[in-house]
């Protein structure tokens, strides 16, 4: 009932508050005998890890992980492998600055899960969001991590990636599309010549002393055709509860989800043709992959949109645990658009959805 884990035979659950000793997660159900060692996993924690710009939070973590279970080499092995047994992962704290929260210990951030969290426990840790903080995502990259190894296991080669295709008000012009852009800039935009007007935008927003929202597009190219089912197990279902589950994320699209509502059933339909494979060739992908909750076989598509965080140094009216009226100003280290870190968080959700599907799928039908 505490609703700290997803997943049904590839299973995440987390734990850990932000200025908690510790994070970690234990995922289990991963199949053994996947070659494994931290060095997998940290590749994608750095990519989320904080103060690597001016534009994300300047927190300084190594985001260092160990594994802690479920792994074993030997003399007669030439690599550390997955035993199938739970593999348990942590990663300490260790730049925490808990007095700057001293101020809102009694007072709730509008737009912020402080006042929920509180009518629902009765207790809350306030310390840089304690559960609530975006800080649990670090696990989520390296569950995910785990979860590409067991895709690449099962289907050869799954790419999963995502970019940021919207940062407030400034949009990409997808006719410059670059997947290889998006490591070349702190934005992971895919879009080279909006670099410099977003570095100009974010900028005059993070000495405002307030923040903007964004939206990130992840992909999965190298999905069979099958995965999922038709009624309460849909992929797009699945999916879309994964990446609500982000911290800040208000809204979630498949393929060319809202703008749907103005296309027509001709424009909408995403024609076929006979490949030389002997499998359909798809003319379009408005789908995003997806039809009737199963995979196409064609790259799964999905959009979704990271409101501002609402920790911001601008003055806000709200009232306090007591019922008095007061004014808000959060101190400390925060993220001006929270959507950019949100990048590897998406991917990684991306994968542990379809890593769970492609088992659930091979389990059901071999």
């Amino acid at each position: 009932m505490s609703h700290n884990s997803f997943g049904h035979l590839f299973r995440v659950i987390t734990f850990g508050e932000s200025h908690g000793p510790a994070i970690g997660c234990v995922v289990d159900g991963c199949p053994p005998g996947i070659m494994l060692t931290e060095a997998d996993i940290q590749a994608d924690l750095e990519r989320r890890r904080p103060g690597q710009s001016k534009f994300v939070t300047q927190r300084q973590e190594a985001d260092a992980v160990k594994i802690l279970s479920g792994v074993f080499q030997d003399e007669r092995m030439p690599a550390q492998l997955t035993t199938g047994t739970p593999i348990g992962l942590l990663i300490e704290n260790t730049d925490q600055r808990s007095k700057d929260y001293s101020d809102i210990r009694d007072a709730y951030r509008p737009g912020h899960a402080d006042y929920t969290y509180d009518a629902k426990y009765g207790v809350r840790d306030y310390r840089g969001g304690g559960r609530q903080s975006a800080r649990e995502t670090a696990m989520r990259v390296a569950a995910g991590a785990i979860a590409r190894k067991v895709l690449d296991q099962i289907y050869g080669k799954v790419v999963i990636r995502a970019a940021l295709v919207q940062m407030g008000t400034q949009k990409i012009d997808r006719a410059r599309w670059d997947w290889d852009e998006t490591a070349r800039n702190p934005f992971f935009c895919p879009d080279a010549k909006s670099v410099d007007s977003w570095t100009e935008y974010l900028e005059g927003i993070r000495k405002a002393g307030s923040s903007v929202g964004a939206i990130v597009e992840v992909t999965a190219e190298g999905v069979p055709a099958g995965l999922g089912a038709p009624v309460y197990a849909k992929l797009d279902n699945d999916l879309a509860s994964a990446l609500m589950s982000i911290n800040a994320v208000k809204g979630v699209e498949i393929g060319d989800g809202f703008a749907t509502a103005a296309m027509t059933g001709a424009d909408n339909a995403d024609e076929m043709r006979a490949g030389n494979d002997g499998k359909p060739l798809f003319l379009s992908n408005h789908a995003g992959g997806i039809l009737g909750g199963i995979s196409t076989g064609q790259p799964i598509v999905a959009r979704f949109v990271v409101k501002p965080t609402s920790s911001i140094l601008t003055a806000r009216r709200t009232i306090d645990k007591a019922g008095a009226e007061v004014e808000i100003i959060t101190k400390g280290r925060h993220d001006p658009c929270v959507g950019i870190r949100a990048v590897p968080v998406g991917e990684a959700m991306m994968a542990l959805v379809l890593a769970d599907h492609a088992l659930r799928h091979r389990a059901q039908v071999g």
